[in-house]
């Protein structure tokens, strides 16, 4: 064999051939048997994926759920149902509201306002055994003078127009003057409450909520007036 002096001798079978490139066809493979030309690459198919035990998918499901449910419970709503006849006529027995708790993380109680809370030390000492929470009507804001006499509530000397209640009280109480960051509540039903003129102020810690709207019974289902007319009464009354 001759050999150019500009040229090097190559082994047989290599050449200047190059390997195929990823993802092309090798020239030099035979078809299969049905005459089709080799695919470009061979890759193995994905192996189908496992499904979750059903079971367990109703399990995540309602514990995602309750998490919800006690979540929104804590922080924003909850349902409540009326036990007695405090808040009568505003509230009747068996009622069923929804009681909010985002409004007081931006504004103080209001008067009027229908709050749901926790009793206050007084009455936990007169009832140890109590659980409940109570529910009335804002009256007292926080350093008010509140008397009621004659048949009518007066704050800071001044009386309240209060056509939502079921009778004129018929008791004396006062005059105190409301202390800070708590409030006096009255229920509507005046003279068969269990209210702050037997036991005291309700401290704003203490107020779970704002009852918003009765979804029970149907005939009732509706927002609840948190409204009234409080305009001052005529002097000399």
């Amino acid at each position: 064999m001759t050999v150019n002096s500009d040229q090097t001798p190559t082994p047989s079978g290599m050449g200047n051939s190059q390997p195929p490139k990823p993802g092309s066809t090798d020239p030099t493979a035979e078809p299969d048997r049905k005459g089709h030309p080799p695919s470009a690459s061979t890759q193995s198919s994905p192996s189908p994926q496992k499904r979750e035990n059903p079971w367990v998918e109703a399990a995540k499901t309602i514990g995602l759920s309750l998490v919800l449910a006690l979540g929104i419970r804590h922080f924003v709503a909850e349902a409540r149902y009326i036990p007695s006849e405090s808040m009568v006529p505003t509230l009747e027995v068996n009622d069923r509201l929804i009681v909010e708790k985002i409004s007081y993380l931006v504004h103080s109680p209001e008067r009027g306002d229908i709050v749901v809370f926790w009793p206050n030390d007084r009455l936990r000492q007169i009832q140890p055994k109590l659980k409940d929470a109570f529910i009335k009507r804002v009256i007292g804001l926080p350093g008010e003078k509140v008397e009621v006499r004659d048949g009518t509530v007066f704050v800071n000397d001044q009386p309240l127009q209060e056509d939502y209640i079921a009778a004129e009280p018929d008791y004396q109480w006062g005059p105190e003057v409301v202390p800070p960051d708590s409030y006096l509540v009255l229920g509507d039903n005046r003279n068969n409450s269990y209210d702050s003129h037997f036991w005291g102020y309700v401290p704003r810690e203490n107020i779970i909520g704002r009852a918003v709207f009765r979804f029970w019974p149907p005939d009732r289902v509706g927002g609840i007036n948190h409204d009234p007319n409080y305009e001052l009464e005529p002097s000399g009354r």
